[in-house]
C-alpha cells in the first residue's frame, strides 16, 4: 500500500462529510493528543467545516497550545449527522463525544494494540505520533501549513519522541520536525515552553522521588503518586509521565513504574527498555500502549495490591524476555 493512501482515505471521509465534525483524543491527555486534536480541527476550519475540538483539560504545562475557549468541554450527546473524529486511541478508551451515536466515525491512531471498529480506520505503530499521521491527514486535505498549524502538530511530536529522546525517533520523525519547523515554528521557544512546570510541580516531585525502590533484581524501578501527595502540594496535571521519566533511566533497570493512586482504583504508567515490552505488560493488566511507553488502570485495587499485580507482570516481561 502506498505509504499515502490511509491519509487519503482518511482525509476523503472529512472531505465527503458535510455535517458537524467532532474531535476527540483519549483520558488524560498528553501533548500527542492536544496536538493531533488542535491540528486536525484548525485544518478541517479552515475548509470552512464545523469542527469542534471536544477534550477535557489538558495538564497545565500544554495549555498553552490551545487558544481561549479553542477546546469544547466532553459531551454526552452528539448532533445529528456529526462525524466523529477519535485520534491517538481505541474507539472505547476515547473521551468527549460517544461514538455510538456518530453518523461517521474516523479513527487514526499509532497504538498496535487498537483493535479497529471505526468506519475509516488508520492505525500504524510505526509511526513515533500521531500527529505525524494527522500531519499527512492535512497533507492530503491540501491545507498550507503555517506556525498556527505547526505549532502544536510539533508539539505532539515532541512530547511523544521525548524531545526526539527515545527509541521511537526515526529519521521520518525528523524529517516531520524540520517541514514543520520550515512552517514557522520556533523551535527553541517551544521546547523551552513545554518544560515549564507549576512551583508546586518541584514539591510534589521530590515527595514522589521518597518513594523510589527497586524491585526484581534491580530490574525494575517503582515510584508512587498518592491522593495525599497530590492534595498537599495542590498540583495542577503536571506530574505522571514527567516522574517516570525521572526514573526510566536508572542504572540497571528494564522498567520502570509510577503508580497513581485514584479514587477508582491506580493507574500505572510503565516504561521499558533492553527487549521488554511496556505494551505486553500493561495489555495482561488490561490496558495498552507502545513497546516502550504503555499504560493501564487496575480499578478497585489499593497500592499495595496493585503493586503485587504490576510485578507479576514485569516478572512475567522479563522472563519471556530471558527466554528469547
Amino acid at each position: 500500500m502506498p505509504h499515502h493512501e490511509p491519509a487519503t482515505r482518511v482525509a476523503q471521509a472529512l472531505l465527503d462529510h458535510d455535517g458537524p465534525i467532532a474531535v476527540v483524543a483519549h483520558v488524560d491527555p498528553d501533548g500527542d493528543a492536544l496536538g493531533s486534536v488542535l491540528t486536525l480541527t484548525r485544518a478541517l476550519r479552515r475548509l470552512g467545516r464545523d469542527a469542534r475540538a471536544v477534550m477535557p483539560e489538558p495538564p497545565r504545562f500544554l495549555r498553552f497550545l490551545a487558544e481561549e475557549d479553542e477546546l469544547a468541554a466532553p459531551v454526552t450527546e452528539l448532533a445529528p449527522g456529526t462525524l466523529l473524529a477519535v485520534l491517538d486511541t481505541e474507539l472505547r478508551r476515547a473521551i468527549g463525544a460517544p461514538h455510538e451515536a456518530a453518523a461517521l466515525v474516523v479513527n487514526v491512531d499509532h497504538h498496535g494494540t487498537n483493535p479497529g471498529g471505526a468506519d475509516v480506520l488508520w492505525v500504524d505503530a510505526a509511526y513515533a505520533s500521531a500527529t505525524m499521521m494527522v500531519a499527512e491527514v492535512v497533507d492530503a486535505l491540501g491545507v498550507p501549513w503555517d506556525a498556527h498549524l505547526a505549532k502544536p502538530c510539533l508539539a505532539g511530536l515532541m512530547t511523544d519522541t521525548g524531545h526526539f529522546r527515545f527509541g521511537n525517533t526515526d529519521r521520518r520523525a525528523l524529517e516531520r520536525a524540520g517541514r514543520l519547523i520550515d512552517a514557522g515554528v520556533a523551535y527553541g521557544e517551544l521546547s523551552d515552553r513545554l518544560q515549564w512546570r507549576h512551583p508546586a510541580y518541584y514539591g510534589l516531585l521530590a515527595r514522589v522521588m521518597s518513594t523510589v525502590r527497586y524491585r526484581l533484581d534491580g530490574r525494575a524501578v517503582l515510584i508512587d503518586l498518592t491522593l495525599e501527595m497530590r492534595a498537599d502540594a495542590a498540583a495542577d496535571g503536571d506530574d505522571a509521565d514527567d516522574f517516570v521519566q525521572q526514573v526510566r533511566y536508572a542504572e540497571g533497570t528494564v522498567v520502570a513504574a509510577i503508580l497513581k493512586e485514584r479514587p477508582e482504583g491506580v493507574k500505572v504508567s510503565v516504561r521499558s527498555r533492553a527487549g521488554a515490552s511496556a505494551q505486553r505488560i500493561c495489555v495482561a493488566l488490561g490496558g495498552g500502549g507502545h513497546v516502550a511507553a504503555a499504560g493501564a488502570t487496575l480499578t478497585g485495587l489499593d497500592l499495595a495490591a496493585a503493586e503485587e499485580r504490576l510485578l507479576a507482570a514485569i516478572a512475567a516481561e522479563l522472563a519471556e524476555v530471558a527466554a528469547g
